[in-house]
């Protein structure tokens, strides 16, 4: 559909032209607006945008626009009303072409970009020595799944996840272990994740309480940035058990293998270069022993400036020192165009301020694009911060395991009440499939900035905007061809289709919308759009599928309609990957 409205901008600039004898400039209006199924596919208002600059009433210049509109091969007959708004409603031959033309196209009409970039998109970042928590479900949805939208639309995508396993935490941890556990500085065995989260809340108990302990665990960081032996020993041993517990995690949440971890450690070697290059750019102000970075628009309650802090008096780093590096280094090194960032709303200000010290370093520039998407908060049923029933955030693997628990209840239900018969294997695949995604998709469907309330049984439901709702239509599709012992790539590019009824001619628009709503989410990086589209399809595929006889229709019109829900089918199949979801082909 984009190259449709490509084709009516350019024939409307031509009628512009031809009526009134001016060139149509970039800076002018938009000349097709949104869909409008009430008057017709298309409409415009472009002649209320040129009221004062023609000295002419809209209507008036609608009229002669329309006069010298030649849309004979893609419309009817253009129609005005009101005011001046120009509907415009597509051939039905012309639909019946361009449906042809995605029918043998595995990317379904979605043509790549013309400019490629090579992209970052930093996801999902875990804190080592600490489990993945609810926290970290937004990101890692939302990451994966932007990674793999920019990816299909032609961009070089590095998906690298910045996780934090440096700094005082760490520190702390490492001197809790060396002081309480010192055998498991010697061997692995017998230590896993879940005690490593014990040992967390113990030394952070420590440290709140006890100002020796304390010390011991500045210290620690240190000699970890030192390179201390022992110290490093320690720091290894939790990252190899925090990195192969959290691959787990991404395993069974279908996060892409291609996520490369590049944490904190390893910008520390090039933190003192940041430094050095601020030094030289006169951006560093000495402050109380601290260095730091004045912010143009940041103010303390008595009005004066707040500095950023990149090195602390005693000479330690943190973590803005390390986003900058990161940020110096995908420049520099990863020649990335365009770096995005899935984080949480609450660190809209850290992102605010360390862009606009890369901005005024010069690693940041024009063509480079930083992005922060903030993203909302996961919320319980009482309108506040999900928990856990001991108060604290609940585990990443927690949330996934009862949500394919409940799938799975729901399934062995609905087969009892069927009764159908199922393998183990099968119920456990499609418990697992139906349980991760509902929870992704749930995620997927809200708008980034939004706050929503965490419901697995609205998740799991088979009715409204959820995963199942999706993967039904799919599998429904699926069930014609078993019917009707149909092999949907058999049917042959030679085949008419035709649309007759309503119904059709909504779902075949519908359709060949798919490249407008990727070129979107390409462009604002807004997942929701997808999952909108989607869950209409699915929509309009039903009403289709319910008032209009498939396999009993007579031909043309039963290759028509098969060639109908073949294209749905293939739709939602790939709209649903690029939103990290897998398809089941039976529920």
């Amino acid at each position: 559909m984009n190259e449709t409205i490509a084709q009516l901008k350019q024939r409307f600039a031509q009628a512009f032209v031809a009526a009134f004898g001016e060139t149509w400039s970039d800076t002018d209006p938009i000349l097709v607006a949104a869909s409008n199924p009430k008057f017709g596919d298309f409409q415009s208002n472009v002649a209320m945008s040129l009221t004062k600059k023609l000295s002419k009433p809209p209507r008036t210049i609608a009229e002669l626009i329309v006069q010298n509109l030649d849309l004979s091969d893609i419309c009817e007959p253009p129609s005005i009303a009101g005011p001046g708004f120009i509907n415009l409603r597509l051939q039905t031959s012309y639909l019946e072409t361009q449906l042809k033309a995605i029918q043998s196209d595995p990317r379904l009409g979605v043509e790549p970009v013309s400019q490629p970039q090579r992209v970052i998109v930093d996801y999902p970042s875990p804190n080592i020595a600490k489990e993945m928590h609810v926290g970290h479900l937004r990101p890692s949805v939302i990451g994966d799944c932007i990674a793999r939208i920019l990816e299909f639309m032609g961009h070089e995508v590095l998906r690298l996840s910045h996780i934090g396993d440096w700094g005082t935490p760490f520190g702390m941890l490492i001197a809790y272990l060396q002081e309480a556990y010192p055998e498991a500085l010697q061997s692995t065995e017998g230590l896993d994740l879940g005690d490593l989260a014990t040992f967390y809340r113990a030394a952070k108990k420590r440290f709140d309480q006890d100002e020796t302990f304390q010390e011991a665990a500045r210290q620690a960081v240190v000699k970890l940035q030192a390179g201390d032996e022992e110290t490093l020993q320690a720091w290894k041993i939790v990252c190899d058990l925090s990195n192969r517990t959290n691959r787990k995690i991404f395993d069974l949440m279908g996060l892409s293998d291609q996520i490369q971890e590049r944490g904190e450690s390893f910008y520390n070697p090039f933190l003192p270069n940041v430094l050095e290059e601020l030094e030289q750019l006169g951006l560093l102000v000495e402050d109380a022993g601290a260095k730091c970075v004045f912010l143009d628009g940041f103010t303390n309650k008595e009005g004066n400036p707040l500095p950023l802090i990149v090195q602390k008096s005693g000479g330690g780093y943190n973590y803005a020192t390390t986003d900058l590096a990161a940020i110096r280094y995908r420049v520099q090194v990863d020649d990335a165009q365009r770096v995005i960032y899935p984080v949480g709303v609450e660190q809209t200000n850290h992102f605010i301020q360390i862009f606009q010290v890369g901005k005024k370093a010069g690693w940041i520039t024009d063509d480079r694009t930083f992005v922060h998407l903030p993203l909302g908060l996961i919320l319980g049923e009482d309108g506040k911060k999900l928990k856990s029933r001991s108060g604290d955030a609940p585990r990443m693997v927690d949330l996934l395991t009862e949500a394919i628990n409940r799938a799975r209840t729901d399934l062995e239900t609905r087969l009892q009440q069927e009764g159908r018969q199922e393998s183990p294997e099968f119920i456990e695949h499609v418990s697992q499939v139906v349980g991760i995604s509902a929870i992704k998709y749930a995620d997927l469907s809200q708008s980034l900035t939004s706050n929503y309330i965490f419901n697995l049984d609205r998740m799991l439901a088979l009715q409204g905007n959820t995963a199942p709702y999706m993967l039904y239509a799919y599998v429904r599709v699926q069930g014609i061809s078993r019917k009707g012992g149909i092999e949907f790539e058999q049917l042959g590019n030679d085949a008419a289709i035709v649309l007759q009824e309503e119904e059709e001619l909504v779902l075949a628009k519908h359709l060949l919308q798919l490249d407008q709503v990727l070129a979107a989410v390409e462009a604002d990086l807004f997942p929701n759009r997808l999952c909108e589209y989607l869950f209409e399809l699915s929509q309009k595929f039903n009403r289709f599928y319910d008032r209009c006889p498939i396999l009993p229709a007579e031909e043309p019109q039963r290759t028509s309609r098969l060639i109908l829900a073949d294209l749905t089918a293939r739709t939602i199949k790939l709209g649903l990957s690029l939103l990290g979801i897998p398809v089941l082909e039976r529920m």
